[in-house]
């Protein structure tokens, strides 16, 4: 083996650059995302506690919300656990081994959501739309083996991310191990990568995207026939804030991994990651769950028991 192909295969670990070109708000960034990180844990976990507990909330709505809010919870806790520690410690180093096990469970948490989001947009157009059919269309058992295809799928993504040959600058100009900054190190032609990285961004963010896009359309044009006043826009309001939520997600995924990297885009892409990876799981319980009548009265039942308990 001659002295380059040694060097090609001689890194052991990666730095995270992360928001290092930014010193002097390290201090500030540290408690920004921490705040973050404690108040998505916490929203979170209340409504898995709250799906699990309250037996009114045990249908295939709240079932899907439950689920949402424990990937939520998990990929969450991939990334910013080890983000906060680098911002507090100045340590920005990842073994080697250690950035493919980030990859791989942010990676099938993300495409797992993704599929997620579109199975619960169907769900609200058979309860709306075809309430009838809504029973036999909807069983919690075989939508899960659907989404679990993204745990599948990450496997086989890591696995060959693993056999790539990296050489020169172990500097990942990132916050987290992803797929196209780790490629961008390789000494591989990347062509084989980005075409796969563009097809699994086809299956898993564009057409969830326009299943849940479709979904929302039918249920919108079955809300305007409503004819009370009243009702039409406590409708549209859940709908537009779903749909809000639901197109942020969606759309900064699709820009961070389907449009080409280049230089100006490199630190725009940054930032847009930070959307769906931090402030998506943020947002998620309060625009899906806590904004709901069922889980309000079941949140205050369950302050009700825990006030009686103390006295």
């Amino acid at each position: 083996m001659n002295p380059e192909q040694r060097n090609q295969t001689s890194i052991t670990e990666f730095i995270l650059l992360g928001f290092s070109t930014i010193p002097e708000l390290q201090i500030l960034l540290f408690l920004l995302f921490l705040v973050i990180y404690i108040a998505t844990m916490s929203g979170n976990i209340l409504i898995v506690v709250l799906v699990v507990a309250d037996c009114h909330l045990h249908t295939p709505m709240y079932f899907f919300l439950g689920n949402l809010s424990c990937l939520e919870t998990c990929y969450t806790s991939t990334i910013l656990p080890s983000m906060l520690a680098s911002l507090l410690s100045g340590d920005r180093t990842i073994s080697f081994s250690g950035c493919l096990t980030q990859y791989y469970f942010f990676a099938s948490l993300v495409a797992t959501e993704c599929l997620l989001l579109s199975v619960m947009s169907y769900d609200r157009y058979l309860a709306i739309c075809n309430p009838m059919h809504y029973a036999a269309h909807m069983s919690g058992r075989s939508c899960l083996q659907f989404i679990s295809g993204g745990f599948q799928c990450s496997g086989i993504i890591t696995l060959l991310i693993s056999q790539l040959t990296f050489c020169g600058s172990n500097d990942i100009d990132h916050f987290f191990c992803d797929l196209i900054p780790l490629v961008n190190l390789s000494c591989n032609d990347p062509l084989l990568m980005e075409m796969l990285a563009l097809t699994i961004s086809l299956i898993f963010l564009v057409v969830p995207f326009l299943l849940t896009l479709m979904s929302y359309i039918c249920i919108i044009s079955t809300i305007l026939r409503i004819p009370s006043t009243t009702g039409k826009q406590k409708a549209f309001s859940t709908c537009s804030s779903h749909l809000i939520v639901v197109t942020m997600y969606y759309g900064t995924l699709m820009i961070v991994y389907m449009f080409p990297t280049t230089n100006t885009l490199s630190d725009c892409k940054k930032v847009l990651s930070v959307f769906y990876a931090v402030l998506t799981p943020l947002i998620n319980p309060i625009i899906y769950s806590l904004r709901n009548k069922e889980f309000k009265g079941a949140l205050r039942k369950a302050c009700r028991k825990c006030r009686s308990c103390f006295d």
